[in-house]
């Protein structure tokens, strides 16, 4: 068994020198077969960062404000964003397939917000995501949840199928109330995720020390938006997440439960694509929402 006593204290992360992706744009990259970097290439400009639209909530919480009707919500918003993150299902049944977007397809899922959330399992095959043409899949990760290895095994067992396939994985980070989003856990979670084979993950932002979770993890770390937040509150902290070494944002409740999502997401892409400080992009919002301040 590994020594574990060298895990207490933090180590270098070489901080301000960039990981070096020989050949490819998307960070770690640059080693994986055609098809899995032609997906890749699909969700993160050539500037190497995202804006991924997320709206697959319902998949455990039923309709959520704001996605009660994603025909009228949300497919007016998908030509602004890099990506979209959905369930196949919605998809389906919603998005125009002529949309041009890249997909992210949830595949995994089971309990509803009436259970345990960390007792997922894989929801859907790789074989149908290649028949959705998706650009990527993504699957929740609990570490340190009751059920981890199991969400782990899902993953994994997606990661596998990807490969054959050339379908990349999202491990997603899942963070419940009794774990604390510091840098210490992201960085275990993120670390986690990628050791054993994702290609991409998506976490939550930190106050202190995000910036060792980005360089402590060899693939891309996408920054959750997690709850909504005031308008400039949100820009401010994707503004932080890419000044510390995220590859983009997926945001969700903080784009499509805006008073003006469309005036919202173009502000996020200033901060992404533009690099707009925080502050010039809560002025665009304010600009094209016609001075809303929610």
């Amino acid at each position: 068994m590994a020594d574990l006593e060298g895990n207490i204290n933090a180590k270098d992360y070489g901080i301000g020198k960039a990981q070096e992706t020989p050949g490819f744009h998307v960070k770690g990259a640059g080693q994986l077969d055609y098809g899995m970097r032609h997906r890749l290439g699909r969700i993160f400009r050539e500037d190497g960062k995202t804006v991924m639209l997320a709206f697959d909530h319902g998949y455990f919480q039923g309709p959520t404000s704001g996605l009660e009707r994603v025909d009228l919500n949300i497919v007016p918003l998908a030509k602004h964003a890099d990506a979209l993150m959905a369930t196949r299902g919605m998809i389906r049944s919603v998005i125009p397939a002529g949309s041009g977007t890249p997909l992210v397809v949830r595949a995994t899922g089971g309990p509803s917000i009436l259970k345990d959330l960390s007792n997922e399992r894989i929801a859907m095959s790789m074989e149908d995501a290649a028949r959705i043409d998706a650009a990527a899949v993504a699957a929740q990760v609990f570490v340190g949840g009751e059920h981890e290895t199991q969400s782990i095994e899902n993953m994994t067992k997606l990661v596998d199928d990807g490969l054959r396939l050339g379908i990349p994985v999202l491990g997603v980070t899942a963070v419940g109330r009794e774990l604390t989003r510091d840098s210490r856990y992201l960085g275990l979670a993120t670390r986690i995720i990628a050791e054993l084979g994702a290609q991409m993950v998506k976490t939550y932002y930190c106050e202190e020390g995000f910036e060792e979770v980005t360089s402590g993890c060899p693939v891309p770390v996408i920054m959750a938006g997690g709850k909504k937040l005031p308008v400039l509150e949100a820009l401010t902290m994707a503004h932080n997440a890419i000044s510390q070494g995220a590859a983009g944002v997926d945001m969700g409740r903080n784009i499509f439960q805006r008073g003006n999502p469309t005036a919202m997401i173009h502000a996020v892409n200033g901060v992404v694509h533009e690099g707009l400080s925080a502050t010039e992009a809560h002025e665009l919002y304010r600009e094209l929402s016609g001075g809303l301040e929610d």
